[in-house]
């Protein structure tokens, strides 16, 4: 079953002869519990085709359909219900709220959209990634690493068909890097989770099921 479905996606900023062409016709597939990366330099075109593929924001033309519902053919409030619902985000600054615990971080995506945490759930995730002992911490008393598992908790928190990561090991050596990475590999595997990972990183790229590798806003096979 694919879960994600981009077809001839385009988006330009600017006029010629100043025209630039984030994403210039982009199409790729990603199945259930697919683990796939999307490698490309600076200025490839990776994040604006994250915001494409997350509900953040709308192509110029081409469709992007996620789990089965198109986006492009929703409204801005239909697609912030769905974001919420059915994305889950994991980004390089790993975004915690300071004021709150490790525990209180993780369930914040469920109480905002008014859905009560599925308790077993959540300490399933959170003993998978080894923040057990770390529930009731803050934000600040916890390492690079840690904040970071944190966040991909988070992210799972509310069962999301996608999840996008965005640099996830940017801010952390290379060893933790690995960890971490070895952990969404894991979660993926367990829960048969659906990652996308957007990534300069060759090494950490090739822990992937599939790489595409993006340049000049373009697939290149």
């Amino acid at each position: 079953m694919k879960i994600v479905s981009a077809a001839n996606l385009k988006k330009y900023y600017g006029t010629e002869p100043n025209l630039t062409k984030a994403l210039d016709g982009v199409s790729l597939e990603i199945e259930a519990g697919e683990f796939a990366a999307i490698v490309g330099s600076s200025g490839s075109g990776k994040t604006t085709l994250l915001n494409m593929l997350g509900a953040l924001d709308r192509p110029d033309s081409g469709t992007v359909t996620i789990d089965g519902s198109e986006l492009t053919a929703m409204s801005e409030e239909e697609r912030t219900v769905f974001r919420r619902r059915k994305i889950g985000f994991v980004f390089q600054n790993y975004n915690l709220v300071p004021i709150l615990s490790v525990y209180e971080n993780i369930v914040l995506p469920l109480e905002l959209d008014g859905q009560p945490p599925q308790a077993d759930w959540i300490s399933q995730v959170i003993d998978a990634l080894g923040l057990t002992e770390k529930a009731d911490a803050m934000p600040n008393t916890l390492s690079g690493g840690q904040q970071q598992r944190v966040a991909i908790a988070r992210a799972l928190a509310a069962r999301p068909s996608l999840l996008l990561a965005d640099e996830p090991t940017g801010n952390l050596d290379s060893k933790t890097g690995q960890d971490v990475m070895r952990l969404m590999l894991e979660t993926s595997r367990q829960y048969q989770q659906t990652i996308l990972l957007i990534t300069h990183n060759d090494q950490i790229a090739r822990m992937a099921d599939r790489v595409f590798h993006l340049e000049d806003g373009r697939i290149r096979l």
